[in-house]
């Protein structure tokens, strides 16, 4: 049998151009076609695309962002004040992100916000807002009867803590008053199972549920954020939220300047359970 030839001389006519070309010197491409190698062209791409599988649309062990229940944070040193003849408390809370209406709960106070110099101060009981039922209430009572409502604000929020026997779980339930007879220390209550907005954000509502003589009762005060204005070293002015106000409703007029309140006194939320 024969052998083809080397072509060494030979010419061949391209599939491309139609020119004449050394033999030697042609290539095929991948359609087939025969042309000089400085015409072959390589296959483009997009024309075999690679094959791939369909979007996924899970994750096999899922972990959603969710929205925490807001917790308490510190104050700094002695961050209540009140000014001479006022019945109105400035908390000092850098950063705190608080809005107009916020309900705000304190708790951990060391000292009193008084002054050695003048007799009337702010006791801790009056800043934080603790008393007990004192007697059995039903889910759907609309007047609730206190060991003392001496201090707090003259309609507002409170929260009767409840704590689930048999889990240990809490189960409080925040109140909305509408108004107090100081007299016999009674609520006149406005909603049962409600919440209380912080920092402009109210979660789910409890649940109104029957509560036991002696559950204990916490209460909240509405904060007024106060604005500062100052201008930087880029001469911007710039505005701050970095302090607030609540009235001081069941207390007597202060006589002076005084401040206090202690180290690590702390703000948050009425109800710290959701």
């Amino acid at each position: 049998m024969s052998s083809f030839s080397q072509g060494r001389y030979a010419l061949a006519i391209s599939d491309r151009s139609g020119l004449a070309f050394p033999y030697n010197e042609m290539v095929r491409e991948w359609n087939g076609a025969l042309v000089h190698n400085s015409e072959y062209e390589p296959k483009q791409p997009q024309l075999q695309p690679k094959p791939t599988n369909a979007d996924p649309q899970a994750l096999q062990r899922a972990r959603p962002a969710r929205t925490e229940f807001a917790t308490e944070d510190f104050l700094p040193n002695n961050p209540f004040s009140v000014p001479d003849a006022s019945k109105i408390l400035t908390v000092n809370a850098a950063n705190s992100k608080l809005v107009n209406g916020d309900i705000v709960r304190f708790r951990d106070l060391k000292t009193p916000v008084d002054s050695p110099t003048f007799p009337n101060n702010v006791p801790i009981v009056e800043i934080e807002l603790s008393t007990t039922l004192t007697a059995d209430i039903t889910e759907t009572a609309t007047s609730i009867t206190v060991a003392d409502s001496q201090w707090f604000p003259n309609s507002g929020y409170f929260v009767i803590e409840k704590i689930n026997s048999e889990t240990g779980m809490y189960e409080n339930e925040t109140i909305k008053f509408s108004s107090i007879n100081r007299g016999t220390n009674t609520f006149t209550i406005e909603q049962r199972g409600t919440s209380a907005s912080f920092r402009g954000q109210s979660p789910a509502p409890t649940t109104a549920s029957s509560h036991s003589s002696g559950a204990k009762i916490f209460g909240g005060w509405e904060a007024t954020m106060v604005q500062t204005t100052f201008v930087n070293d880029a001469n911007t002015t710039i505005t701050e939220e970095n302090s607030f106000t609540i009235s001081l409703d069941g207390g007597g007029v202060v006589d002076g300047d005084v401040s206090g309140g202690g180290l690590q006194c702390t703000y948050g939320p009425i109800n710290d359970r959701a």
